[in-house]
């Protein structure tokens, strides 16, 4: 089996959130996840992670970019799962009034980079998050965003 994930970053005024949903069904019902899921047969992988992104938060439009494979056997009590992950960065205010839960999401909400420590996380999730916040801070993006707040 195979599914996409999808880690938003949102830039603010004064600093950077990520996106996450509570999940809404079992396996690890209730505990906060990367949005994502599976794999439609005829999908390309970019395809799916956009398409799951905006069917469980409502976010559209952001351009995603690979960020790695993720397949640790028993990484998910249905079976063998191996998911590719996908980041990308928005404008916080742009985007934040668009976000809702939909689909198998409970809820869906934007967290302070920096106070991801105590979340919960679902799968193996935790370490998505951390692979894409350092990839982050290796982008552009971030380079740009420090170079805006120190001004």
């Amino acid at each position: 089996m195979v599914t996409t994930d999808a880690l938003v970053f949102g830039f603010t005024g004064h600093g950077i959130n990520m996106l996450l949903v509570k999940r809404g069904n079992p396996p690890f019902q209730g505990r906060w996840a990367v949005p994502g899921g599976f794999l439609e047969m005829d999908e390309e992988l970019a395809v799916s992670a956009a398409r799951e992104l905006y069917e469980e938060t409502g976010l559209n439009g952001i351009e995603l970019k690979e960020l790695g494979t993720f397949g640790t056997p028993g990484r998910d009590s249905r079976g063998r799962v191996i998911t590719v992950a996908f980041w990308g960065c928005c404008r916080f205010d742009e985007y934040f009034i668009q976000t809702r839960a939909g689909d198998d999401a409970a809820m869906a909400k934007w967290f302070d980079i920096n106070e991801l420590d105590e979340i919960d996380f679902a799968f193996d999730h935790r370490k998505i998050v951390e692979r894409g916040i350092s990839r982050l801070k290796e982008s552009t993006e971030y380079a740009e965003f420090v170079k805006r707040t120190r001004k």
